[in-house]
């Protein structure tokens, strides 16, 4: 089996190997690493995967995906230790499908990435005792996620950036309660400040020649690989009727061809989409289901990508101006928009839209939507009224207890607080304020080292 190199979307660093891109985060002239080249799923490849279960798929992919990078069982034994809970494809109405991702331990789908590249570090690290420095910004549920990937690790610390007050309260004490080697840093500024900072810090010459220093980000290819694992899993759930829940009125064919909604704000879960795609994946589109922070649905209609900084909405995770994942769609795409219309829409949903789909999927269905599953919920309905052929796959993105502020006083009800949840609200609250000031960061960084 052939080994996979990394590439930067810049295309100004030289191939690079596995162990190197991830450890780097960033490439070193800004870019974010993508494989030199995606291997090809064959049709005996995709009669395979039909017929996996969640874990098999994950470790058929990894052993293609960090081919020569791995030695031995080493890919079956990072996915078993780090993807050890299930991801169910749940039937929800006659033409929509849910891809539960909010089964991990801080119930959200950056749980699947951060805990595979948490492994794969620990794997490269070996005896490796020198210290190491995770370096992440999060709007939502990143923070908790990686906070709790790396917890306890040997050798690593974790600083979570995360914009003061702009994300839930159940979120945050996910990642700024833990202490031991997590430190929460509250920027005074939204989420762009704060990922900004992250990319300043990473291209910073003094800042790399003193410290260890990566990204559990989207940005990074061990967080992003990963991601892709969870389309295909769908796909072949979907292909073989293996979903989960009540029949409905008649379910759409397993044939029919599928559309991925996927609510998107740094744009990491659609470009690994995309990327399933691009291996081979077949009839499959998606559909970039944003809020009021519509840069990529804008950039779909007009040809114009145009950043500006991010709006305030209720589904505040994906409140980003300028997503950083968009390189790695154009990368894959060569930069050529046509072709990437062909594969992907775009589509925003007001919080007015928001609050009434999670009113409506709850009163129809039973149903409860976090925030951000309701935008994606709500473009899917949109797109399929012109699609009369296609399966909606809908991804779920994180437990709406998270975000029970927001949800409660919709319905009019009361959500259960799971334990996972319950632990952050009884812990005490151990964060470090900091100005949006990227010398501010460097400072922390080099006196903490």
């Amino acid at each position: 089996m052939t080994t996979v190199g990394y590439v930067s979307t810049q295309g100004e660093t030289p191939e690079t190997s596995l162990r190197d891109a991830l450890f780097r985060g960033l490439a070193p002239d800004g870019g974010l690493y993508m494989p030199s080249r995606l291997p090809r799923l064959s049709t005996g490849d995709l009669t395979l995967l039909r017929g996996m279960d969640w874990p098999g798929v994950a470790t058929f992919l990894a052993r293609l995906l960090l081919a020569g990078a791995l030695e031995g069982d080493a890919a079956e034994s990072v996915v078993r230790r780090a993807l050890d809970f299930p991801l169910p494809v749940v039937r929800l109405t006659k033409r929509i499908r849910v891809l539960d991702l909010s089964r991990g331990p801080t119930l959200a789908f950056k749980d699947v990435g951060a805990r595979f590249m948490a492994r794969l570090m620990d794997y490269f690290r070996g005896d490796e005792s020198g210290p190491l420095t995770i370096l992440t910004a999060t709007s939502g549920d990143t923070g908790g996620a990686v906070a709790h990937a790396f917890l306890g690790l040997r050798g690593i610390r974790v600083v979570v950036l995360f914009p003061e007050g702009k994300v839930s309260t159940r979120q945050e004490r996910q990642f700024s309660t833990l202490g031991e080697n997590v430190q929460a840093v509250a920027v005074q500024g939204d989420f762009d400040d704060c990922q900004r900072m992250a990319k300043d810090a990473f291209r910073d010459p003094e800042i790399r020649g003193a410290v260890s220093l990566s990204s559990a980000n989207s940005i990074n290819i061990g967080r992003f690989l990963p991601q892709s694992f969870y389309f295909v899993h769908a796909w072949g759930a979907i292909r073989s009727r293996r979903e989960e829940g009540p029949e409905g009125p008649g379910p759409a064919s397993p044939a029919s061809p599928i559309l991925f909604s996927v609510p998107s704000g740094n744009f990491g879960n659609l470009a690994a989409g995309l990327t399933a795609s691009a291996m081979g994946l077949p009839d499959v589109t998606f559909l970039a289901a944003t809020n009021a922070n519509d840069v990529v649905p804008r950039l779909l209609k007009t040809g114009r990508f145009q950043p500006r900084p991010s709006l305030r909405t209720l589904s505040t995770a994906m409140d980003v101006g300028n997503p950083s994942n968009l390189a790695r769609i154009l990368h894959l795409y060569h930069q050529d928009l046509n072709r990437l219309r062909r594969d992907l829409t775009g589509t925003s949903v007001t919080d007015p839209e928001t609050r009434d789909t999670i009113r409506r999927v709850y009163q129809e269905y039973g149903h409860v939507l976090d925030p951000h599953t309701a935008v994606g919920f709500a473009a899917l309905e949109r797109e399929l009224d012109r699609r009369s052929d296609a399966t909606g796959v809908l991804l779920a993105t994180a437990s709406p207890a998270k975000f029970a502020e927001v949800v409660e006083p919709i319905l009019g009800v009361s959500l259960p607080v799971p334990e996972a949840l319950a632990r952050g609200l009884a812990a005490e609250r151990r964060v470090m304020p900091m100005a949006p000031d990227s010398i501010a960061l460097k400072d922390f960084l080099m006196a903490q080292d």
